[in-house]
């Protein structure tokens, strides 16, 4: 396939986009997501898994992922193991509950299993036109409080508290911290140049003078073989997972990370202005699958749940609108496989800064809410404080779904709900009531 023919396929046209314009995007969506190379091996070594192979196994997860999101669904979306699910499984499945780590992939399995199925009879497609357009718009403005909370925390800027106040203000007297404020106001001042690359070049500056004043560890080569994958591979018990006593554990992985999907795919195709008059994201069963599909060869290979990034609103904001920028975070992805000591030392601090951008620009959907219309504010604010506060995507949208109805009933609009959204609703009293509170 010739340039001219890729770009008829990935629509460049059509979104008056180019090459430059996708890598850039690609690159970025990458050096914003690239701690999970690190972070999930670390989270789910709390559950047994090694470290080294998990390391591997988030790797090809993501290239595998994000490549066919790239190729068939043709979204400049990436795949990753989600964080919160990976915590669930290593912190509550496992170490609260005591359940071997292999059979918590077998109920990450079957949980891919039912999204694929959901997704084949075109179900989850279903359940997501019901949504109504209130909370669509607060999926866009929770997750852009969720990638500013979380960009503020990376940049030292916000740090935790005591009981009494979680949260409290970083010292600002730290190099980490007035790095990661510098490279926000130089991200800020590039937009306001329309610079292209903005995000991008914000990042590399601070890595720089982050690994020039000796401030992350020097790389001890610049290439390396991967680990042997085989201790994880294809080591999940899905006979385990399907006993009683798991029944929870299946629930939660499979609305967690229903919700987190729909959730994300949503919010950052709202800000890529992909959705269409209605609200709706068209031809969504096709990232739904690849979503699904993704999850399923997680717990193959030995990874927790995967599905949709929301760190890929940062290529979205470089201008990221087809599946060329899904495609070169892939094969970025893929390097990571032998460049990982280089790739992982790009620092919080230099990454943070973007993150609070992007959420800063995802508020625009708050202008599309009605304040006035309380049946659709109040579920609304709710989905939106409990991302937020909760830090868990999945709890807020739930708790939207639960609301809705309600709302619409105690204002007289009950008719208003569709059948999915009832659909919606009882899973997620479901999912609260069998959710293994720790």
């Amino acid at each position: 396939m010739n340039y001219t023919a890729m770009k008829d396929f990935f629509g460049f046209e059509r979104y008056g986009t180019s090459y430059r314009q996708e890598t850039i995007a690609g690159i970025t969506t990458f050096m914003t997501m690239a701690y999970i190379i690190v972070v999930n091996p670390a989270i789910l070594e709390a559950a047994g898994i090694p470290r080294g192979p998990s390391m591997v196994a988030t790797i090809i997860t993501a290239m595998v992922g994000t490549l066919t999101m790239g190729i068939y669904a043709k979204r400049p979306i990436a795949i990753a193991p989600y964080m919160g699910e990976n915590a669930f499984i290593a912190y509550t499945a496992v170490k609260g509950l005591g359940l071997p780590w292999q059979t918590a992939l077998g109920a990450v399995l079957l949980g891919g299993l039912l999204f694929t199925i959901l997704t084949v009879v075109k179900l989850r497609s279903w359940l997501a036109q019901a949504i109504p357009a209130s909370l669509k718009h607060s999926f866009a403005v929770g997750i852009g409080l969720f990638l500013a909370f979380l960009g503020l925390q990376q940049m030292g800027i916000v740090v935790l508290g005591t009981p009494g106040a979680p949260v409290k203000l970083g010292h600002l007297g730290d190099v980490r911290s007035l790095l990661a404020i510098a490279g926000f106001l130089i991200i800020t001042l590039l937009m306001i140049k329309k610079i292209k690359g903005s995000i991008l070049i914000g990042i590399l500056i601070v890595s720089t003078l982050a690994f020039v004043l000796d401030l992350v560890p020097r790389p001890d080569a610049l290439m390396s073989l991967p680990p042997d994958l085989s201790p994880i591979f294809l080591k999940l018990n899905v006979e385990g997972a399907l006993s009683v006593k798991f029944f929870g554990v299946v629930l939660t992985v499979l609305v967690m990370g229903f919700v987190d999907t729909m959730g994300t795919l949503i919010g950052v195709s709202a800000r890529a202005g992909l959705l269409d008059d209605s609200g709706n994201l068209p031809e969504i069963e096709k990232p739904m699958l690849v979503d699904a599909l993704s999850t399923m060869f997680a717990a193959l290979v030995g990874t927790t749940t995967a599905g949709a990034y929301i760190e890929s609103a940062t290529g979205i904001e470089e201008g990221g609108r087809t599946g060329f920028t899904a495609i070169v975070v892939g094969l970025l992805f893929a390097l990571g496989l032998f460049f990982a000591p280089v790739l992982t030392v790009v620092p919080p601090f230099a990454y943070g800064p973007a993150l609070v951008i992007v959420g800063m620009f995802m508020l625009q959907s708050l202008t599309r809410l009605d304040f006035q219309d309380y049946g659709e504010f109040i579920p609304a604010f709710l989905t939106i404080a409990l991302m937020l506060f909760t830090f868990n995507i999945g709890v807020g949208i739930t708790s939207g779904f639960i609301v809705y109805p309600l709302t619409k009933a105690f204002t007289g609009k009950l008719h208003e709900v569709p059948a999915g959204m009832w659909v919606l609703s009882a899973a997620s009293l479901v999912f609260f009531l069998f959710y293994p509170y720790q």
